[in-house]
């Protein structure tokens, strides 16, 4: 039987398409602001996809921040719980090869959904090919990191 009790803070995202990296760029602020807090695994999923499958199934906790293709204007911060993110390719979230609702499909499809799942992200501004966010995104980090640190305390790990 899997063993489920693992708490991940997971940032994804192509680091090299500008405002699709957010998702990793939010972890340096979180690990500042979680130190003191070390049974709370903050990790770069980057754009691994499939490869992700095991840790998402290992979570009784997982938090995702990410860029958010929801069609609002960029900037605009998104959170959705475990019932409100899309598990469905056909509404894409994400630019990411395969996509992380592939992942969490596979994953709920297996029973090994987490318990307590939300994600934590924000409409882009800009994906095209280079390296840092764009200056709407960048402004956002640090709120994006907090409202990662206020879902954790409404989990109770913080």
């Amino acid at each position: 039987m899997l063993e489920k009790n693992r708490k991940i803070i997971l940032g994804l995202g192509n680091t090299l398409n500008r405002d699709e990296g957010v998702g990793v760029h939010c972890l340096e602020p979180l690990r500042e602001r979680l130190k003191g807090f070390p049974a709370i695994d903050i990790l770069d999923g980057g754009v691994l996809g499939l490869d992700l499958l095991p840790l998402v199934e290992c979570c009784s906790h997982l938090l995702i921040l990410d860029a958010v293709d929801a069609g609002k204007p960029p900037g605009t911060v998104i959170e959705l719980s475990r019932d409100e993110i899309p598990l469905f390719p056909r509404v894409k979230l994400s630019w990411h090869q395969v996509t992380f609702q592939e992942v969490l499909q596979f994953a709920g499809i297996r029973g090994n959904l987490p318990g307590h799942l939300r994600l934590v992200g924000a409409q882009p501004a800009d994906t095209s090919t280079g390296y840092g966010l764009s200056p709407v995104i960048e402004q956002l980090v640090p709120e994006l990191a907090d409202r990662a640190v206020a879902v954790l305390k409404k989990w109770r790990l913080v």
